[in-house]
């Protein structure tokens, strides 16, 4: 395999635990015997707990260390780090990932290599009970598609192709395939397919930048893939809806169903009556209030 570089661009907001296990699993499992030349930034997003301490005396060997005034939120944090690299490659990796002996970069980077159609990859990502965190192969969340998730259609038929086009179980998740979207937690972008799509869209704070990203790539004629050979574990939700912290778990509940609503305007508002907007904007309250 040709020699190629990569930079692994990693954003943390108050996981300083995370951070910790992430940075040094990746070291252990993955740049010790890396074959390609990777560089390592971290993007603090105003963090209010210890990460940068932690950082300059733990993880000295980190190539760069951008510290943010604000959090303006994923997609704006990753994107001032985008904006400085000349990789050839760029990965997207959340502080709550953690590698292992099954995470070896160098294959996914071979494939790119080999395959100039991939203009971004995802590794199988898995919680820590083994299975697979469907966020990494997604489908376009379509009206139907959202419809049938949010309903339980796609949980009560996983394999049909009409009720499960959100996450797609229907295809085999042991091989090598294309999927409309992956997860911003671990993925891998060619710099070309990059400079033709742009950066990641700051109007998301967090989710959806990606399912947008994706989408993207796919509209400018690149194919986003789905590689289960390279597996790592994601340790969801640690700074998120699922946070100990009750006031940041709201708060990111906010976040998400409202990146719905935006999400569904880039995309789709155009494409139906506007009393499907009201109905949606409806749905996605409603929901919103439940949680």
């Amino acid at each position: 395999m040709k020699k190629t570089s990569m930079e692994i661009i990693i954003v943390t907001y108050n996981s300083q635990f995370w951070l910790k296990k992430t940075l040094s699993s990746l070291q252990e499992n993955y740049l010790k015997n890396a074959q390609n030349t990777i560089t390592v930034t971290v993007v603090d997003n105003n963090s209010s707990d210890d990460t940068l301490k932690m950082l300059s005396k733990e993880f000295k060997w980190i190539d760069k260390v951008i510290e943010l005034e604000q959090n303006h939120g994923f997609a704006y944090a990753n994107n001032r780090a985008l904006e400085e690299s000349s990789a050839e490659y760029v990965m997207l990796l959340n502080s709550d990932v953690e590698f292992t002996q099954w995470s070896n970069l160098d294959i996914l980077l071979s494939f790119m290599q080999h395959k100039p159609s991939c203009g971004a990859i995802s590794p199988r990502l898995e919680f820590t009970t083994g299975t697979i965190d469907p966020a990494c192969h997604r489908g376009d969340p379509t009206l139907w598609a959202s419809v049938s998730y949010f309903s339980g259609l796609e949980t009560l038929f996983p394999q049909s192709k009409l009720f499960s086009g959100y996450h797609q179980y229907y295809k085999d998740l042991e091989s090598i395939h294309t999927i409309d979207a992956c997860s911003g937690a671990a993925m891998i972008v060619r710099r070309s397919a990059l400079e033709t799509v742009g950066l990641l869209d700051e109007q998301f704070f967090m989710y959806a930048e990606d399912l947008d990203w994706c989408k993207r790539f796919w509209e400018a004629g690149y194919e986003v893939v789905f590689h289960p050979e390279v597996v790592l574990i994601h340790h969801k939700n640690k700074s998120g809806i699922k946070s100990s912290s009750q006031k940041l778990a709201k708060k990111t509940r906010t976040y998400f169903y409202d990146t719905m609503l935006q999400y569904y305007d880039k995309h789709y508002r155009k494409s139906y009556p506007e009393f499907v907007r009201t109905l949606v904007k409806v749905i996605i309250t409603m929901k919103k209030g439940a949680v």
